[in-house]
């Protein structure tokens, strides 16, 4: 599948008005880890991730009236200010799927967003930023061009799209659970766009994240910079058959409610990621001294307390704590008592399992 197959249509007439859409569209969490691409934007390895609900992007994208044709015209507001450095992202971006919106150099465009967390800190700000536009600029293609898709097919087109943009973005457009790569062991499976988990045991579909924030600040390594070192890497090979084979046992965990296993593959996972940062050839950290303590500690109160928890961590220093719905009390009991006790930050974003993007009207 190339862009030729989403290719779309060009305005017959000049726009006579602005038109506007808006989504708003959450990040999500990988448990088997992405990590290294090739191509455009194609994984190296499976991905698994879950859907947020309380960490999201909202987007608002507007078409504009434009004069004569021309290359993308992008205006971008980034919590309520100018950002140039995002702007240049977001236009490269959109300068490399005119193919499948061709309209996108009849108009000029303005692009307003805003995030419920702290964006470049590990919290994968680009999956909810890209699916976010990417869901809009479907939205748009329906509106100025009359393209009309059923949801699955508009679901895959804006997880091929926002692909594009950010790898882990493709799996934001679902809701729940979410495999992006071809598993190989299992059936149906894509490195051009994510597909959702259908079954799912009933105590997964309430699994709960708390967000402990260890820092704000941006990462010293962006993840774009984190996968091109996975080039050459001399785990590589042995990463990608790991991921595989994590992928097929953590769906048949999530499918029949086993904890322990989803428990060992997900922690198993975290470390493996920032192993593999920690072991390329210009090798780089981004854990800092308060993430070692708080990982410590949530292993200790597993075995003391006998409480279903595990962690895991996006690219970053900050932590997810995974728990499950009948748990609730006693955990977050201890993330004041324990985890957040002597930390700077004393901040956390108690999230969960989530349904999904929402378009806003």
């Amino acid at each position: 599948m190339t862009h030729s197959d989403f290719s779309g249509s060009r305005l017959l007439s000049p726009l006579a008005e602005p038109v506007q859409v808006s989504w708003q569209s959450p990040s999500n969490i990988a448990l088997v880890k992405y990590w290294g691409k090739t191509g455009q934007q194609l994984p190296l390895n499976p991905s698994l991730s879950m859907t947020l609900s309380e960490a999201y992007t909202e987007t608002i994208l507007s078409a504009l009236p434009r004069e004569t044709e021309g290359p993308v015209e992008l205006g971008f507001w980034f919590e309520g200010l100018p950002h140039a450095s995002f702007g240049n992202r977001m236009t490269k971006f959109l300068e490399t799927v005119t193919e499948i919106f061709p309209w996108l150099q009849q108009v000029n465009l303005k692009l307003e967003t805003h995030n419920t967390f702290p964006h470049s800190a590990g919290i994968a700000s680009s999956a909810s930023a890209f699916s976010a536009l990417a869901l809009c600029l479907c939205s748009l293609d329906a509106v100025l061009c009359g393209i009309l898709l059923d949801e699955d097919e508009f679901r895959f087109k804006a997880s091929y799209i926002a692909r594009l943009g950010s790898g882990s973005a493709c799996r934001s457009v679902y809701p729940g659970f979410t495999v992006w790569g071809a598993a190989r062991a299992v059936p149906g499976f894509s490195d051009l766009a994510a597909v959702p988990v259908t079954e799912v045991h009933r105590d997964f579909k309430s699994l709960k994240d708390t967000i402990i924030i260890v820092s704000r600040n941006e990462k010293p390594v962006s993840s774009s910079d984190g996968h091109k070192r996975m080039k050459g890497h001399p785990f590589a090979e042995a990463r990608i058959k790991q991921a595989v084979n994590n992928t097929a046992e953590l769906l048949e965990a999530i499918k029949t409610g086993d904890k322990q296993t989803f428990i060992r593959i997900v922690e198993n996972e975290a470390f493996t990621l920032h192993a593999l940062m920690m072991t390329s050839e210009d090798g780089f950290m981004l854990m800092q001294p308060e993430t070692v303590r708080i990982i410590s500690r949530i292993q200790e109160l597993r075995k003391e307390t006998g409480l279903d928890i595990c962690f895991t961590l996006d690219a970053g220093p900050n932590i997810h704590l995974l728990y499950f719905a009948d748990q609730s009390e006693q955990v977050r009991k201890l993330i004041v008592e324990e985890l957040l006790k002597n930390n700077e930050q004393n901040l956390r974003i108690d999230d969960y399992c989530g349904s999904g993007p929402v378009k806003i009207t």
